[in-house]
């Protein structure tokens, strides 16, 4: 169990976050437009996750954003957004900031996503959801870089994730 820091409350999560080196847990998500994601799917890619409580908040939409733009350049490698929000949120929210260089997933089906890579918080406000947390996945599905964010209301590394890559 790991422990995060939100508006001064401490939240504790369901666990911590894969370790580096390790196999990267599979995971069973759901599409901008429905469609199963899998780590499967990104197999032969580097893959970075991106995630975060929900893209209705300031610094979760800022996340997308800047991996959004930061990630062009870097061949093979492809960046997940993933959060509790229905797909059609996170679809809606791509077209009109015009993202087009990331992919978004959503747990509502899958709730054991945020047990496996131990970011659901399980107290305070936002109880259930998933901690902001970064975890960059090789071509071989080995975790090379996570970070677990604290304060919540804070980005995440971004140079550190990229720069696993």
């Amino acid at each position: 169990m790991a422990v995060i820091e939100h508006e001064g409350d401490i939240i504790h999560t369901s666990g911590d976050l894969p370790a580096v080196r390790a196999a990267a847990p599979d995971f069973s998500l759901v599409g901008a437009n429905m469609e199963p994601m899998s780590l499967g799917v990104f197999a032969g890619q580097r893959l970075v996750l991106n995630i975060f409580p929900s893209i209705d908040t300031q610094t979760c939409a800022e996340s997308v954003r800047v991996f959004n733009e930061r990630v062009i350049g870097f061949y093979a490698a492809t960046v997940l957004c993933v959060s509790a929000d229905l797909p059609f949120a996170a679809k809606r929210f791509c077209g009109d900031e015009g993202i087009e260089n990331v992919y978004t997933a959503s747990t509502f089906r899958s709730p054991e996503f945020a047990e496996d890579y131990g970011v659901r918080m399980m107290d305070g406000p936002m109880e259930g959801l998933c901690a902001r947390a970064v975890v960059v996945v090789d071509e071989d599905g080995r975790v090379v870089h996570s970070e677990l964010v604290s304060p919540l209301n804070t980005e995440p590394d971004y140079d550190a994730a990229l720069g696993a890559l």
